[in-house]
């Protein structure tokens, strides 16, 4: 079986990949980057969180040759859910799970993100985000592929908000979705190294600003107004204020 921690960009998609990736690994389920290795699929998980990027019939396919052998590893993606992903759902070999943010912030942080790596000349996928039109360019392909995962069945849905602020109740519920046994020590131990204000050098759990409502203070009225009304119609159902 894939387990698919699939997430809105600046969302902390990092934060619970690892915190999954290392949940599932208490039951000794394999490594995606040995599998990446074993199965020669570099070209289909990439990056270090082994990101499998668009969820085409082609990639899922070349993914689940693994699964179908018996092995149960943690992959990522941002991308939106497909037929192909909806058929592997459906026959139990992928699991999927699912974390966004209030897209102001995200798209505050994408930016930051990526003119931070310009400076120190090493720009990344956010550094084209050169101004704030662009930046809202960007962030309302996203809000589109969270409107396309909230009619999808079978999908644990978190908000990066709640996490961080009902941290307790949210690991609960991915313990549960994940069929684990939330009372052995290897699963608690897991849950306690990600909690949120936790810094112990693990992979993850670091966050550059992280704020809640950060936009707020950081886009001037005009920009706020063109963000509103961009998203009109997505803020009640993503459950936040305008």
């Amino acid at each position: 079986m894939i387990v698919l921690s699939v997430g809105m960009p600046r969302a902390g998609s990092g934060w619970h990949y690892n915190l999954i990736h290392d949940l599932m690994k208490t039951t000794g389920c394999a490594d995606a980057h040995d599998i990446r290795e074993k199965y020669r699929l570099q070209n289909i998980f990439t990056e270090v969180n082994c990101n499998i990027g668009v969820l085409s019939a082609r990639r899922l396919g070349m993914a689940a040759l693994p699964a179908l052998f018996g092995n149960t590893f943690v992959i990522k993606a941002h991308a939106a859910p497909t037929r192909a992903s909806r058929l592997l759902s459906a026959l139990g070999l992928l699991r999927i799970t699912y974390i966004y943010r209030d897209p102001r912030d995200a798209m505050l942080s994408a930016y930051d993100f990526g003119q931070r790596a310009l400076t120190k000349g090493r720009p990344n996928a956010f550094s084209h985000l050169s101004d704030f039109e662009k930046s809202v360019d960007f962030m309302m392909e996203y809000v589109h592929i969270w409107e396309r995962w909230m009619s999808e069945k079978n999908v644990l849905v978190a908000r990066y908000e709640d996490l961080l602020i009902n941290y307790d109740e949210e690991s609960v519920r991915l313990v549960n979705y994940l069929k684990l046994d939330g009372n052995r020590f290897e699963v608690q131990k897991v849950i306690e190294q990600y909690r949120p204000g936790v810094s112990n050098g693990q992979q993850g759990l670091h966050f550059y600003k992280g704020k809640i409502g950060r936009f707020r203070s950081s886009y001037n009225d005009g920009q706020q107004q063109v963000l509103k009304e961009k998203l009109a119609s997505f803020l009640p159902r993503m459950k936040y204020d305008a």
